[in-house]
């Protein structure tokens, strides 16, 4: 009768979760065309071909942070700023929202596959969406807000530190307590990305703007050191032009560019299998990060009466997406190996309750059966949620140069390895004033 009791406390939770996860887990449908048109810098064609296919590409209100995202991103591109900033507002509270849920129910739910649980977004995706909402507001003409996103977002990224750690050192406990002793360290920050450069451009750009040059020094002063305490994500020089964004002279005005290149990365799943206590082994399903790559090596901006510069890498967006995760893919791992040591254990209680059946042929054989079908619910089962939105750019670029006001026409060109331009965005008559933020933006996701 202990057997029996014991297979039925170790048995019943994992195996109804089973069931949930083969029952609700299901596959999202393909963005290959939509992402066509994104790198042909087809936006507006298509956000409405994702709000066509939107039943088939999220699962309802799961994948609502996913949705959010990815039309808000795709109609910042497109121009349509005061949408866009809807939809990535949206998007910002549904995060709020899904993290303050998870954080009690990452502990307590660690049986279910975070597939069949609501998306609650990356934390690179909760930081770059203030900033191209800064810049929806800049263009509605708004800058009070554009610089309340911006201070939304520092700080986001100084939190960033201490987000997943409570989570973390539980899990950590309730993993050594069913005798699991090989456990990654806990990463109490999400490595050393704490302040973002493209941030503290924006608010110095904007503050100059307001003509507050103290708060414009300070930002510039925070990219500075963003780059001086983040080298695994900022291994290159920052932008030779920032020295001259305060200092302008008089009568003259300032222009600014940015453009983005590329996408963010993707996820894919990375198979493991760890050793329970005996000869069994169970197996983990990870996300990792993928990069998608992108043909542009340069960017130029050509004015019409033959004026150039060259716009240098401002913000790494691939790599902070790689430093951000690690907290976050921590907690996954973690969860992973509690839920696998839980079916597997799950199983085990079968093959001992078979063991004591003995010369009981018809019970021995059923338990047998069911202990092999817990095995084979657990390895398909066992998914890993490659959830992630797909329009945030991989990279910012920037560059900025003092000319005499007035009215210009230009384009900013985008290079291959080769020289080649493969991507030219058109700006024609810009008036360009003194004391004033002149900014031109320019995206290629090819």
């Amino acid at each position: 009768m202990g057997s029996a009791e014991f297979f039925l406390k170790s048995t019943r939770l994992p195996l109804c979760c089973t069931v949930v996860l083969l029952v609700f887990s299901c596959a999202t449908g393909s963005f290959a065309k939509l992402d066509n048109e994104a790198e042909h810098s087809r936006y507006a064609e298509s956000a409405a071909l994702l709000e066509k296919r939107k039943n088939s590409l999220y699962a309802g209100s799961k994948d609502r942070v996913l949705y959010f995202l990815d039309k808000g991103m795709l109609s910042h591109y497109a121009g349509d700023y005061e949408q866009s900033s809807q939809l990535l507002e949206s998007g910002e509270q549904a995060i709020e929202a899904a993290y303050t849920r998870s954080v009690t129910r990452e502990i307590g739910s660690y049986l279910l596959n975070d597939t069949v649980l609501e998306y609650p977004g990356e934390d690179y995706e909760d930081i770059y969406i203030n900033s191209f909402n800064a810049l929806n507001y800049y263009y509605r003409g708004n800058l009070e807000d554009a610089m309340v996103e911006i201070r939304r977002m520092n700080n986001k990224t100084a939190r960033l530190s201490t987000k997943y750690n409570v989570i973390a050192t539980t899990l950590q406990k309730e993993a050594l307590e069913l005798g699991q002793g090989n456990l990654p360290a806990n990463l109490q920050a999400a490595g050393k990305f704490t302040d973002s450069a493209l941030a503290r451009y924006l608010g110095m750009l904007f503050y100059r703007n307001e003509g507050l040059y103290d708060d414009a020094r300070i930002d510039s002063e925070g990219l500075r050191l963003a780059f001086a305490n983040a080298p695994s994500v900022y291994n290159y020089p920052p932008p030779s032009s920032i020295s001259g964004e305060l200092n302008i002279p008089k009568g003259m005005a300032r222009f600014n560019a940015i453009a983005f290149s590329g996408l963010s990365p993707v996820k894919q799943s990375r198979v493991l299998r760890i050793p329970l206590p005996g000869p069994r082994w169970v197996k983990i399903a990870l996300p990792e990060l993928e990069q998608r790559g992108s043909e542009v090596t340069q960017i130029e901006v050509v004015f019409d009466h033959g004026q150039r510069f060259k716009l240098e890498l401002l913000e790494d967006i691939e790599a902070v997406t790689r430093e951000t995760f690690k907290a976050r893919q921590n907690v996954i791992y973690l969860k992973s190996i509690l839920r696998a040591m839980v079916k597997g254990l799950s199983s085990s209680a079968l093959d001992i309750a078979a063991q004591e059946a003995g010369e009981e042929a018809e019970i021995s054989l059923i338990l047998g059966i069911l202990s092999i079908t817990t095995q084979i619910f657990a390895e398909a089962s066992e998914q890993a949620d490659l959830r992630i939105s797909r329009y945030f750019p991989a990279r910012a670029y920037v560059g900025g140069v003092n000319i005499a006001p007035g009215i210009y026409s230009f384009q900013i060109n985008y290079y291959n390895e080769s020289g080649k331009v493969i991507d030219s965005i058109r700006y024609n008559n810009m008036r360009i004033r003194e004391d004033a933020l002149n900014l031109a933006e320019a995206v290629c996701l090819k």
